[in-house]
């Protein structure tokens, strides 16, 4: 008798459990997982009077029921109606929220409205876009960045002592954009107005991972995010981009011209309000559609790699060398981030469990071919620091050209590892992750130790 009550518990666990993940599945309803629920419980009970423990029969029959992520989609397909107003209206009287999501998007629209308005701050210490052009690219990393970390501390409950951790993080952040007399045409003011927005990136990775340092899944939890948010935040640019030029052509049809409010309120401040709107809806509504990054991934990973081993063939064919003109390495440089970021969200993006295939040839190809050009890239760097000597924007490119060669070669190394079965995926993973902690090391070098190093020029 005990052991069929301890087998009758451990199964209401265990269908406890089902349940909880099944109504996390936003496209499925209380009244589906009831139903499901139902025909489980029928097939377990048929199971266990054929002579099976009930653990068994509980398993055998969530196969019979499927892959639960299949059922989730199939529930999408069936009710898109349903799918619409999740979306769009949280709060449907049919699609009750998630306990918490009213609160979440409240939070959401307060973080949003707190970056809109700091950036307007400025304008009260007689600081303006049009006359503080460099003022505002060295801080507009801080105005929307604290608040997305404050948000996401909201979320995960972040401690007392990770939020003063943050805290310091951008104060440093904000010691280092305002505190150094560099003039207006000053390349630190550049290099600052590109780093300083990577190193904040990854504090506010510490909030969204809970405040847990340790390099673990949490943080290719992250990278993951960060792909979804890209996307997210692109789409409402370019909707905001039309609303804007609906607004202003419209009000000009009745004679009243808004484009100085345009430029001056509508566009800053929807710019930085929009960091914190696309985390949330990344946040929100990944369990309700399929993440775009991956599949935009799976498509530009065979065009990138195609395309830089023709330029690589190209090249060695025609014996010529990469131009080492400032602007033709700049744009190669953005090449191999763009390259950098395909393969590190492909690699977040991957089942462990599935063996190599065909992809993992492209990855293999497109590191090896960018870490190729990389090499030129840094052979064209050098000789320009050798003949013209090292100023700001020499010294940031040579070394980010080494951090982005150490990661892309050794990332070829471990696929080529996993390709033939002698490494496990896992430290390709374990690589990525731990590699953040090089690219936070070198954005707050360039943004704290370049200015004085090179005697703020």
């Amino acid at each position: 008798m005990t052991i069929e009550s301890d087998s009758d518990k451990d199964l209401e666990t265990q269908i406890a459990e089902w349940r909880a993940y099944m109504r996390r599945r936003r496209a499925v309803h209380g009244t589906d997982v009831d139903e499901l629920e139902d025909h489980l419980r029928t097939t377990v009970a048929d199971l266990v009077e054929a002579g099976l423990r009930p653990e068994e029969a509980f398993l055998i029959a969530v196969k019979r029921l499927g892959n639960l992520d299949d059922l989730s989609q199939e529930f999408a397909r069936v009710h898109s109606e349903r799918l619409w107003k999740q979306l769009v209206l949280s709060g449907a009287p049919d699609a009750p929220a998630p306990a918490g999501s009213r609160s979440d998007l409240l939070i959401a629209l307060g973080c949003a409205a707190a970056a809109a308005i700091s950036i307007k701050v400025p304008e009260l210490f007689g600081r303006d876009l049009d006359n503080d052009g460099g003022f505002y690219l060295r801080n507009v990393s801080l105005f929307a960045l604290v608040p997305l970390a404050a948000y996401f501390a909201y979320r995960r409950r972040v401690g007392v002592a990770s939020i003063c951790v943050m805290v310091v993080l951008f104060a440093l952040g904000a010691v280092g954009a305002n505190a150094y007399p560099l003039a207006e045409d000053s390349q630190s003011i550049v290099l600052t107005a590109i780093h300083l927005p990577l190193a904040l990136w990854l504090v506010v990775g510490l909030a969204y991972v809970g405040g847990d340092w340790r390099p673990d899944v949490k943080w290719m939890d992250f990278i993951r995010f960060t792909g979804e948010w890209l996307i997210y935040y692109v789409l409402i640019a370019l909707g905001g981009g039309i609303l804007v030029g609906v607004t202003v052509n419209v009000f000009r049809a009745i004679g009243i011209d808004v484009t100085g409010f345009v430029e001056a309120w509508l566009v800053p401040c929807g710019a930085v309000g929009a960091v914190v709107v696309a985390a949330w809806l990344v946040e929100a509504k990944q369990s309700v559609i399929e993440n775009m990054a991956p599949v935009l991934t799976r498509v530009f990973t065979p065009l990138f790699t195609a395309a830089l081993l023709a330029f690589l063939v190209t090249l060695l064919g025609a014996g010529k060398i990469i131009d080492v003109e400032r602007d033709v390495l700049i744009l190669f440089d953005l090449l191999l981030v763009v390259v950098l970021g395909l393969l590190l969200y492909a690699i977040s993006a991957r089942d462990p469990g599935i063996r190599p295939g065909l992809f993992d040839w492209l990855q293999l190809a497109l590191a090896i071919s960018a870490a190729l050009i990389d090499v030129l890239v840094l052979l064209a760097i050098t000789g320009r620091i050798t003949e013209w000597g090292t100023t700001p924007n020499r010294a940031a490119a040579l070394g980010e050209n080494l951090v982005l060669i150490a990661n892309l070669a050794w990332t070829a190394f471990l696929l080529a590892g996993f390709i033939r079965h002698r490494r496990p995926f896992e430290h390709l993973e374990r690589w990525q992750i731990r590699y953040i902690a090089v690219y936070a090391a070198w954005a707050w070098t360039v943004v704290l130790v370049f200015p004085p190093v090179f005697g703020f020029f």
